[in-house]
């Protein structure tokens, strides 16, 4: 039984993946044939599309009444965005800190993370009125990258796949598939993630919670993981920090909002303990590296990762909570 689970599980996280890849392109394809600027399509759809599997996933939790797997899915995207997508790959290349206009961002991901925390310690859940403040503070982000964008002020650069994604999706007809299959696959495979997730967490006779921040959590920061190694082996790792904080503050806005703008996503009292205050740190150290303009090389980089296995061995000694 719980084989079964597992795979359909693996599935799942797979149909997830390449949905939102789909969507993406189609995205981007649909964009530049209305001749939308690359920067904005980059601040914009691609930063939304890419973070599309953790908000189908939690929206799909919380409506399931699997709030836990929500919860778990944003703070464990962000634990090992930070400490696995960023020190992994600076074990084989350094990831650079010294990028134009990243200390803005890094304050908007401490404001982010700190305003998920009050949630967290001083409502107990995202309900509807957090879910609006999250999205509210999404949309104010956008709302000024897309204002510096426009007055030439921008120094956010143009993600990478936009010009890929842009030449996959040049004909209407592909633009069109790939919107649908997207638009199919990602609540598809969303609902096998949930639903066998949950059925996996009963089985085990753990909180909803870890399974959540382990397995849907690493599952979802795969392509970033992928994306960040790939740049490291070609010594091209500038860009990896920037796409690590705006993941990480789309995670909790634009993810977090849409939760709570879905039903109420309750904070387990194992999460308070553990969890929230390991994504605080996360958030602390790379806050660091920013501020202070410190690449991560191969020590911080092993560090960060002894920091994730030490986080995912604490879950596993005390899954229950």
């Amino acid at each position: 039984m719980l084989v079964a689970e597992i795979a359909l599980i693996v599935l799942g996280l797979i149909v997830l993946l390449v949905a939102g890849d789909l969507l993406v392109r189609g995205a981007v394809g649909l964009a530049s044939a209305f001749k939308i600027p690359a920067l904005i399509v980059s601040l914009t759809v691609v930063a939304f599309g890419t973070s599309a599997p953790e908000l189908f996933v939690s929206v799909n939790a919380v409506l399931s009444g699997n709030s836990g797997i929500a919860i778990g899915n944003i703070v464990g995207s962000n634990i090992a965005n930070i400490f696995l997508v960023l020190g992994l790959p600076a074990l084989i290349y350094p990831i650079s800190a010294h990028v134009k206009g990243l200390r803005r961002h890094g304050v908007v991901l401490l404001a982010a993370t700190a305003a998920l925390s009050a949630i967290a310690y001083r409502g107990g859940a995202i309900d509807q009125r957090a879910g609006v403040a999250l999205f509210a503070g999404i949309v104010v982000y956008l709302a000024y990258l897309w204002t510096r964008a426009r007055t030439g002020g921008a120094d956010e650069p143009v993600v990478p796949e936009v010009a890929e994604y842009a030449e996959t999706a040049t004909s209407t007809g592909r633009t069109v598939f790939f919107l649908i299959a997207g638009l199919i696959g990602l609540p598809l495979g969303a609902q096998l993630l949930v639903s066998n997730s949950a059925a996996l967490a009963a089985a085990l006779g753990v909180r909803e919670d870890v399974i959540g921040l382990t397995i849907i959590a690493f599952g979802t920061s795969l392509p970033e993981l992928a994306t960040v190694t790939a740049a490291a082996f070609h010594k091209k790792s500038d860009v990896a920090m920037g796409a690590v904080v705006g993941s990480n503050i789309f995670n909790i806005l634009a993810v977090g909002g849409a939760t709570g703008l879905a039903g109420v996503a309750t904070f387990h009292p194992a999460s308070l303990s553990l969890d929230i205050p390991v994504m605080i740190g996360a958030a602390l150290i790379a806050a660091f590296f920013i501020f202070a303009r410190r690449d991560i090389h191969r020590v911080s980089g092993l560090l960060m990762c002894l920091a994730y296995a030490g986080f995912i061995a604490r879950l596993a000694m005390n899954p229950g909570g």
